[in-house]
């Protein structure tokens, strides 16, 4: 999976995905992650990509030709190295729809490819998202001062359903959400931390009691925490 990310903070991007897994992943060839700065594209001497709003308004947009000239930079860099798969655009808006695991899944099994446009300031000139955007995603309802942050999350959430990325499918497949309900408690050495005693169950070797506890563990902190993640059946 290559990731194309079109930002005004690129070494924010590279910094924060070339650590951990998609920092190893990169370095394996199991996803890429190309940052482009919008303002190497800008047309004016001093490289400005923002202006007034229309109508007025508080804060500055992003004007549409420095991002679709970085588009089409990316476009011509993805043609020059040969890359020719399928590319979906995404602009990291709050006016998306919002991430979901699904929706994760969807973009790994269906793209080669995701071109993630990060607004900043007020936003960005509408008409750049008709000409260019496939699909507008969300990370939640609240603002943020840009969308490097949630093109970070959407890199990683997509990134690691990636053959490659992790070990195995079962690394991702039962964890919270991925499995439908959240994961079961966890617990590693010491034995007692503080008065905190790890379940018997899980030291009594006895598999089948665990794969119970664990599910009902499971079931009962989602109940708890996220009930809205349960079949009615299941509440």
């Amino acid at each position: 999976m290559r990731f194309d990310i079109m930002t005004l903070f690129p070494g924010l991007v590279t910094h924060v995905l070339g650590e951990s897994i998609i920092g190893r992943a990169q370095k394996s060839g199991a996803c890429e992650v190309h940052a482009h700065n919008i303002r190497d594209y800008s047309e004016d001497k001093n490289r400005r990509v923002d202006d007034t709003p229309y109508g007025g308004g508080m804060g500055m947009l992003m004007a549409a030709p420095p991002i679709y000239n970085c588009y089409r930079g990316v476009l011509d860099q993805q043609l020059a190295e040969g890359f020719d798969g399928r590319r979906h655009v995404i602009f990291m808006s709050p006016t998306g729809k919002v991430l979901t695991q699904k929706k994760a899944e969807e973009l790994a099994a269906s793209y080669d490819n995701l071109i993630i446009l990060c607004g900043h300031y007020e936003g960005v000139d509408r008409r750049i998202v008709e000409e260019i955007v496939d699909e507008e995603l969300s990370i939640g309802d609240y603002v943020l001062t840009g969308g490097e942050i949630p093109a970070c999350i959407l890199v990683d959430c997509v990134a690691r359903l990636t053959e490659g990325v992790l070990s195995a499918a079962e690394c991702y497949e039962n964890e919270s959400i991925s499995s439908g309900i959240l994961e079961y408690p966890q617990y590693t050495r010491p034995l007692d931390y503080h008065g905190m005693k790890v379940p018997d169950v899980l030291t009594s070797g006895d598999h089948k009691k665990i794969d119970e506890w664990r599910r009902e563990a499971a079931l009962e902190l989602t109940r708890r925490n996220r009930p809205d993640l349960l079949p009615q059946e299941e509440e």
